[in-house]
């Protein structure tokens, strides 16, 4: 399957102002997750810029920048200007959105999240970890995806996502990791609707989707990448790889 990789970025962060440009030992953030999601081999990687420095460091580092709105309302209303832009033709049938916080990213989920659309029913493909650290099953912000796993399988549908532990009862919990594989149509249907009610509640985009009647699907995966948010999860990244 043919599939485009693109990076979403920008300075203005709440909790964590020009985070993409953050050094992580030798280079930007931002790079070093193009660096990843280039050692995944799924596909070509642009990053979609919300702002000049950005690209400008990633221009620097040999990767592919497309500049974006800064207005655009999300990371997902980027990728897909920005996939716009580098394939007006629509060359591409998949465009995966990697989040650009995720500077320990093992590039294998990268190649996992288009596993689910091997099903041609599926719109949107995502990944998910067994949660087994105590601590992740309170925590808001770990996005806990309530998927419907066969016995043994590694493949599910993905019927809600909460910040809140769904769902109740005995057996496994599933943590979210922010890498989105869309079909192109899917993509562009989704940057059209306008945010819903329980996208708004939940504070989570892809409840958009799932409300508006698109299929989700999960493929798990062994590993969960860190989301850097704050100066505290910054510093455990450089030490995580290795630079603190």
């Amino acid at each position: 399957m043919p599939a485009l990789i693109v990076i979403p970025a920008r300075l203005k962060a709440t909790r964590l102002p020009d985070k993409p440009l953050a050094m992580i030992g030798d280079a930007p953030m931002i790079v070093q997750v193009w660096r990843r999601a280039v050692a995944a081999n799924a596909g070509p990687v642009i990053v979609a810029c919300g702002d000049a420095p950005i690209a400008e460091v990633i221009t620097k580092a040999g990767g592919t920048a497309v500049m974006t709105d800064p207005d655009l309302p999300s990371g997902s209303d980027r990728v897909h200007a920005a996939a716009e832009a580098h394939d007006p033709q629509g060359k591409f049938d998949i465009v995966v959105n990697v989040q650009g916080d995720l500077p320990t990213l093992e590039p294998k989920l990268v190649a996992a999240s288009l596993t689910p659309l091997v099903d041609p029913k599926i719109d949107i493909a995502t990944v998910v970890a067994k949660i087994v650290l105590e601590e992740e099953l309170t925590d808001n912000a770990v996005v806990k995806a309530a998927v419907s796993f066969a016995p043994g399988a590694t493949l599910g549908n993905a019927l809600y996502f909460s910040r809140n532990l769904i769902p109740s009862g005995p057996g496994d919990h599933y943590h979210h990791i922010g890498i989105y594989a869309f079909r192109r149509a899917a993509l562009r249907r989704f940057v059209t609707l306008k945010p819903t009610l329980l996208e708004l509640r939940e504070r989570l985009e892809q409840l958009r989707a799932i409300e508006d009647g698109m299929r989700m699907a999960a493929a798990l995966v062994d590993t969960i990448p860190l989301g850097v948010d704050t100066q505290a999860d910054l510093d455990r990244a450089r030490r995580l790889l290795g630079v603190a």
